[in-house]
């Protein structure tokens, strides 16, 4: 039998990759904390019908890249392809609502849609997203975009451009939805197969196409912002000044319609000019009508959603990988003094040192050379002499000074020694 291997459109994560999304889940916690987010968890798979209502019959994801099936219950059950639907679901479900307010939740987590693998898209791939739900305000359509540019610009990102775009309300799409039809028509047969089958189905996705002869058509398209209400119109009036009195520039994009239908009023994207082609790391919106559409009372939301894959492959292009220090390697050679060394690291570990404990029984010259490389501030040493002295010797790897000490002293000064290993942290040297 051949060896098994990681189903196409999906990819391991290793150790190497694994400290940039660290870094990023933790930039993204710690400033969604501080503006009042709470974290939701919900399932990974839902009932169909779910994404059929929520995102719409007539995208692309529910007709040509969910994963569903039946289950032996023969339920039609799907993963989930986008994180707002659920959300949405558990917001009515758990009577979310009833708390009155506003409701500010994020979640992060692998969505899935059966498309074409290429680099940063993949088949399973990761989101960390916001839902505002409960505020039909300007100022919270303003406040998650600019919490994305904090999250982004934290990260280190400098070559970031909001592309911003009304959708209006349903009357408004309606009476656009029309002049589109009416534009394109006449170019049908000059159209890509897939923009020509949305023409009747979809047609504000004919602005999103990719292929070159549909967008050369579409430059001409009649724009969206000339079919707004009244209502429409100051609302997304109202959000370009926000943005312009926070100090976050934009460009007008009135080709930027997303690819779900529950998006109304403001839809945007936050792109990067050095991802080449997927330039997209941020998208979303305001859907007010996607918990009515759901079965829960009217409640205006808007939220966005960033790409982890696009985004990680932005900063290992940018950055180096993130330093992960180490505040002690132990090294020990002995039966005893290594019985000693795993009971010292333990109680290091409770002291709230970090640390690796070698387990290789290897020569002392082989533990020191991957001590070397471990990143680790100072190393500790367990021979059969230490062991039998209950001592440690310490050494430090920048100045490879060293001193013994014993064990008992060695957790007696946990907090003199934190300040040491700060000390060396902060003046940047280490090995």
């Amino acid at each position: 039998m051949g060896t098994i291997q990681a189903l196409r459109g999906t990819r391991d994560i290793l150790p190497e990759e694994v400290v940039y999304w660290q870094k990023v889940e933790a930039t993204a916690r710690e400033i969604l904390g501080k503006a009042a987010y709470q974290e939701i968890r919900t399932p990974i798979f839902e009932e169909t019908g779910l994404f059929e209502r929520g995102i719409g019959e007539a995208t692309d994801v529910v007709g040509k890249e969910m994963y569903t099936f039946l289950d032996r219950g023969e339920r039609s059950v799907t993963l989930r392809p986008e994180g707002t639907a659920g959300v949405v679901r558990s917001f009515i479900e758990n009577g979310l609502f009833a708390q009155g307010g506003v409701q500010r939740l994020w979640y992060t987590g692998p969505m899935f849609r059966y498309e074409r693998p290429q680099a940063g898209r993949q088949r399973q791939f990761h989101q960390i997203g916001v839902e505002v739900l409960g505020s039909s305000d300007p100022r919270a359509d303003v406040e998650v975009i600019a919490i994305a540019n904090n999250i982004l610009q934290s990260l280190g990102l400098k070559s970031l451009r909001l592309d911003i775009n009304s959708l209006g309300n349903a009357e408004d799409r309606q009476q656009y939805r029309q002049a589109l039809i009416d534009y394109l028509t006449p170019y049908k047969n000059e159209l890509d197969a897939d923009s020509q089958d949305r023409l009747t189905r979809n047609p504000l996705r004919i602005l999103d196409s990719k292929d070159e002869r549909t967008k050369e058509i579409s430059l001409n398209a009649p724009s969206i912002l000339d079919h707004l209400g009244v209502d429409s119109k100051q609302h997304f009036d109202q959000v370009l000044q926000l943005l312009t009195d926070l100090g976050i520039s934009y460009q007008l994009n009135h080709r930027l319609v997303r690819g779900l239908d529950y998006y109304t009023h403001t839809a945007f994207e936050i792109i990067s000019d050095d991802l080449g082609a997927q330039a997209t790391v941020c998208g979303g919106g305001r859907y007010d009508g996607l918990v009515a559409e759901l079965g829960g009372p009217d409640t205006p939301a808007v939220g966005w959603a960033i790409g982890l894959e696009r985004l990680i492959i932005l900063l290992q292009k940018l950055q180096e990988k993130p330093i992960q220090f180490l505040d002690f390697y132990v090294v020990s050679r002995g039966e005893k003094a290594e019985a000693q060394a795993l009971i010292l690291g333990q109680k290091l570990r409770q002291a709230g040192f970090s640390l690796e404990l070698d387990l290789s029984g290897s020569a002392f010259k082989k533990q020191f050379a991957r001590a070397d490389k471990s990143g680790a501030v100072a190393c500790l040493i367990l021979g059969d002499e230490e062991a039998e002295n209950q001592t440690v010797k310490l050494k430090w790897m920048a100045t490879k000074e060293q001193q013994t000490i014993s064990q008992i002293d060695l957790l007696d000064k946990a907090e003199q020694l934190r300040k040491e290993i700060d000390s060396y942290r902060t003046s940047g040297v280490t090995s």
